[in-house]
């Protein structure tokens, strides 16, 4: 196993952990931004995956690729951070 391998398999397990708890959060919260915070939770936790899935040659490099950029490798690092910012634009407008 090479260090790129390990490092991914230590956030995998630590992420893995917070998405637990995150579902957790989820049952017992109605509220939409902390949902939303959830989603990007779980959303992180996929990306780790499908990066871990890649690595070992399981995920495809390039499933679909628009201007020379795979979709996927592009998409999955970002929804997280597209889910926690829906999520703080909606706890800033309940605020009001």
């Amino acid at each position: 196993m090479n260090a790129s391998v390990i490092i991914l398999a230590i956030r995998l397990a630590t992420v893995a952990l917070a998405t637990f708890l995150a579902i957790i959060v989820w049952s017992k919260t109605r509220d939409s931004a902390w949902m939303l915070v959830v989603v990007g939770i779980v959303a992180g936790y996929a990306d780790i995956l499908y990066s871990l899935l890649a690595e070992f040659g399981l995920a495809p490099d390039k499933g679909g690729v628009v201007a020379g950029v795979p979709i996927l490798a592009a998409l999955f690092p970002n929804l997280p951070w597209i889910f926690f910012s829906i999520a703080f634009f909606v706890m800033i407008r309940k605020r009001r």
